[in-house]
């Protein structure tokens, strides 16, 4: 598979990758929207909100959990969570991916 996505969460390619686990993987966006701008991306390939069927909201589910994990492990103090659904919505890569975004600024692991 060609997926930039599934390639770093194979780490194929490099990325500054600051949470993994065999679910998910949580990486730094490479063009930042905010202070503290992170990708929480399941290894499990789907291709948008939009496409998501049956078990697989489970994996939504985790990528929710996930982002707040890491909310309370990098102490923001206050965030937000996108999805990006579609090229009309902004939505760059065809794998699911969750933006977490806060106006504070820390250092990551």
């Amino acid at each position: 598979m060609d997926c930039i996505f599934c390639k770093i969460s194979r780490h194929q390619l490099k990325s500054e990758i600051i949470h993994e686990n065999d679910k998910m993987v949580v990486f730094k966006d490479i063009n930042p929207k905010a202070a503290t701008h992170l990708l929480v991306v399941p290894k499990k390939h789907i291709i948008s909100l939009s496409a998501v069927k049956g078990g697989d909201w489970k994996v939504v589910l985790e990528m929710m959990r996930t982002a707040e994990k890491i909310v309370k492990k990098l102490g923001l103090a206050g965030h937000k969570v996108v999805f990006n659904v579609g090229r009309e919505g902004g939505q760059l890569v065809d794998h699911i991916h969750l933006h977490l975004l806060s106006g504070s600024k820390v250092e990551l692991p």
